[in-house]
């Protein structure tokens, strides 16, 4: 992978004067794990034929560096399951401090014993993990796969790379709604901190999202019940909000795309393993970079393509999880956005 890199040129600004800076790259829609508020048991994943190969996933990495792009987190599915996914890190790293200033990603964990010391040797600094429960029989329940203690061996193995972890769970009513103190107690305990996420309504799963649906701001008044918690002003560049706990000595995070919209700081675009750009994670619109990468003038196409998504981009998404049954509120899932 050594793609010339592009001119930078002007930075990515949408119709409402919003800053892109964060790209959300998907390198897989597939994951060894089949949690169930995002995906069904026998979800239908790519034909790898469609997914862009890790060249083009770097080429263009480069131009979203060049329009002003300087955080670039990974993202699946699961992204440790797509092969020499490494080689993708080390290329990128290379522009840490050369117009990227963090390079990162998004895990289940279950491969991450095996990666990270490749990853923080790469340039990586810190990584996300998605763990929902540490109770064994309930992570094989919700996730489908009894693959909790791959996960935890994951995490060690990331703390002494040297890699700062943060944990992500979402929040689950009558799932794990019991279990958050203790999950947050475990984390700040090991040194991590955490962010707690509200379910969101992306793609037909085999449940229903309304029996499982955990609005934060009464998480937080149940938590404010048992400790002290003071708002930091703390920012990781995504949505989460943050709060220091006196109690655990950690800090824990909140994303509330439902209960507490925070579009109008959006810094960010996804953009899938196909190469489709979304502008916002709860919007259909999309624009095609794969064509734009595979034709005789990319790098020009890449720019009309930009151009294009900077005018589409929406001003808020819109979802809602407020009777049973309701439709998702858009059809893909959050695997094949990239989460």
């Amino acid at each position: 992978m050594n793609a010339s890199p592009p001119v930078a040129t002007a930075p990515l600004i949408d119709r409402f004067a919003r800053r892109i800076t964060y790209l959300r790259l998907s390198v897989t829609d597939r994951c060894d794990l089949r949690c169930a508020y995002c995906m069904p048991e026998r979800m239908e994943f790519l034909p790898r034929a469609e997914v862009l190969s890790l060249e083009e996933l770097h080429r263009l990495s480069l131009h979203f560096i060049a329009r002003g792009v300087r955080k670039i987190r990974l993202t699946g599915g699961e992204p440790l399951v797509r092969r020499d996914m490494v080689e993708l890190v080390r290329a990128l790293g290379r522009k840490l401090g050369d117009g990227l200033d963090e390079l990162t990603l998004t895990t289940n964990g279950t491969r991450l014993a095996e990666f990270a010391d490749d990853l923080a040797a790469a340039g990586v600094k810190r990584i996300n993990v998605s763990l929902d429960t540490l109770d064994r029989a309930g992570f094989a329940k919700l996730s489908r796969r009894d693959m909790l203690p791959q996960v935890l061996e994951g995490i060690a193995a990331a703390k002494a790379a040297g890699l700062k972890v943060k944990v992500n769970a979402v929040a689950l009513k009558d799932v794990n709604e019991a279990e958050i103190p203790a999950l947050i107690e475990w984390a700040h305990g090991a040194g991590h901190d955490m962010t707690l996420i509200e379910v969101m309504p992306l793609g037909e799963v085999e449940g229903d999202r309304f029996d499982h649906y955990l609005p934060l701001d009464a998480v937080r008044r149940d938590l404010e019940k048992r400790w002290t918690l003071t708002a930091s002003d703390a920012r990781s560049g995504g949505p989460a909000r943050y709060v220091d706990i006196a109690e655990t000595g950690g800090r824990l995070g909140f994303i509330t795309p439902l209960t507490g919209n925070f579009c109008e700081g959006c810094n960010r675009v996804r953009v899938t393993a196909t190469g489709q750009l979304y502008m916002c994670l709860g919007g259909e619109g999309r624009v095609d970079l794969r064509a734009a990468l595979r034709c005789d003038d990319p790098d020009g196409a890449l720019d009309e393509a930009f151009a294009r998504a900077m005018g589409e981009k929406q001003e808020r998404h819109s979802f809602v999880i407020d009777r049973p049954g309701g439709a998702p509120a858009v059809s893909r899932h959050m695997s094949t956005t990239g989460g």
